[in-house]
């Protein structure tokens, strides 16, 4: 997956220089800086088994998160890189035979960062002399580089946990690049010309997340304690986010 994120980015932003583009605009290539704030809002709900062995479990987490990032655009595709860094709260009840379980759920913070490699498809039309607007999609993968979560008094340090944890929150058994994620991205934005080559540009746009490797494991694990070989998994990770950035026309 990594592999075809990376042809898709180099083919996207070499794509309108073989070509180049028929219209008032011409190929363009820009760069810049920029910060970046949004979130996403967790609900995902888990169902397995039944009588003693039944497993029922809820995530709900709510991230705000705010970062930098550079950008490279050439006409239709622009790709970011970033850091990101968020905090909100949890809740993960779960059930085990109708049972309560509180090691296998609590509320509480969490804290995480992670670098951000963005590309996204657009196509931009002029609005006026100075102001272009374009529709944008895309998708996002976040390389997860710290994470920590607390229940009552107690931090977990997923970032560097034991090895073989088995406390269910710290979750020693995963590797930090197990809660690397991607996000389909879509939107809108508009750029305005502040002069022939100096733009301000801002990103409105919707994400939807995949599941991470992390909640694919533990989708297995509740298999192999339900003998169940398949789990009810509901629900939607999602969120918005704004990008607004300062750029500068090469072409």
């Amino acid at each position: 997956m990594k592999m075809v994120f990376l042809f898709a980015t180099v083919a996207a932003l070499c794509a309108p220089a073989a070509f180049g583009r028929d219209g008032a605009g011409g190929f363009s290539l820009s760069a810049g800086v920029g910060g970046s704030f949004g979130g996403h809002f967790t609900r995902y709900r888990i169902q397995a088994g039944e009588g003693d062995v039944s497993f029922r479990a809820n995530q709900n987490e709510n991230l705000l998160e705010g970062g930098v990032f550079a950008f490279l655009d050439a006409t239709y595709a622009t790709l970011y890189v970033g850091l990101l860094s968020g905090n909100g709260a949890y809740d993960e009840p779960g059930l085990i035979g109708g049972q309560k379980m509180e090691e296998l759920g609590r509320k509480g913070q969490g804290w995480e960062s992670s670098l951000n490699i963005s590309l996204l498809g657009r196509y931009p039309f002029r609005v006026g002399k100075r102001l272009e607007l374009f529709p944008l999609l895309g998708m996002d993968y976040h390389v997860a580089l710290s994470r920590k979560r607390s229940a009552g008094s107690t931090i977990y340090d997923r970032t560097n946990p034991p090895p073989k944890s088995t406390d269910v929150h710290l979750n020693g058994n995963f590797k930090l690049s197990d809660w690397n994620v991607f996000f389909v991205r879509f939107g809108a934005g508009a750029q305005f010309d502040l002069t022939s080559r100096l733009f301000l540009r801002g990103d409105l746009l919707y994400g939807i997340r995949l599941m991470s490797r992390q909640e694919k494991l533990s989708l297995e694990m509740v298999k192999t304690m339900t003998e169940e070989n398949s789990p009810k998994l509901g629900g939607l990770s999602s969120g918005p986010s704004v990008r607004i950035g300062l750029g500068w026309r090469f072409l």
